[in-house]
């Protein structure tokens, strides 16, 4: 029944969508107040983002080291930087990356944010919490904007994610990513595996006709002290 619901959905709901997205919108969380841009992610219609803002909302961030990766409108790396962490975000879209800018000068919060294919272009440091709402439908990505959606025929974007990812983090590094029942999540916690992540179940929820999960993924060689 969830299928037949989420497929009846998608062909009218889509179309609705793309056509308010085609203009700058205003979006609300709490007291931060961002504009999302044109070709931008916005975090108000998909379920994801707010899922990830409610669990991050329950740890401590004050003075933790965070970076987001595909910070969309910025509004993750906005509430992280409230809470005090020591934020950095990037994105692979220019659209994005100014938008997050923007939205962060708004709000008045001053943070790095790059352009960047995942870590690629980011000066080297060790984050506590690498946060990502990835891409996961498997698809090759035929433009910047298209990368917010589409992880490769074969998961190739969480391939480079956790190579890359290592080289960021100390040993309590925890990389949080939400992701729900649409993808792979087998192949992508093998994927993590393969690069020495090993994968904890933090949260699930059933919101509406999808269930969405927030993973943690830790240096598999210290995850007895990560989850300690």
């Amino acid at each position: 029944m969830r299928r037949i619901i989420k497929g009846i959905l998608h062909r009218t709901w889509k179309p609705y969508v793309r056509w308010y997205l085609k203009s700058p919108r205003s979006y609300r969380w709490g007291d931060i107040h961002i504009v999302v841009e044109p070709e931008v992610f916005h975090p108000g219609f998909f379920f994801s983002t707010a899922f990830l803002l409610r669990y991050l909302s329950r740890i401590p961030l004050h003075e933790k080291k965070v970076i987001e990766v595909g910070s969309g409108s910025g509004l993750i790396s906005l509430f992280c930087a409230k809470q005090g962490a020591q934020v950095c975000a990037c994105d692979i879209n220019p659209a994005a990356v100014a938008n997050t800018k923007r939205n962060a000068e708004s709000n008045k919060r001053n943070f790095p944010v790059y352009e960047s294919n995942l870590f690629c272009e980011i000066p080297k440091a060790n984050f506590d919490f690498i946060l990502v709402n990835p891409p996961y439908y498997k698809k090759k990505p035929a433009s910047v904007a298209e990368h917010a959606w589409y992880c490769g025929e074969n998961l190739e974007y969480f391939d480079s994610l956790f190579s890359q990812a290592m080289s960021y983090a100390h040993p309590k590094t925890e990389m949080l990513m939400v992701l729900s029942d649409e993808c792979d999540i087998d192949g992508i916690k093998s994927i993590g595996s393969t690069h020495g992540w090993h994968c904890v179940l933090r949260m699930e929820k059933l919101i509406r006709w999808e269930k969405n999960y927030i993973l943690s993924f830790v240096n598999a060689e210290h995850q007895g002290s990560t989850l300690s």
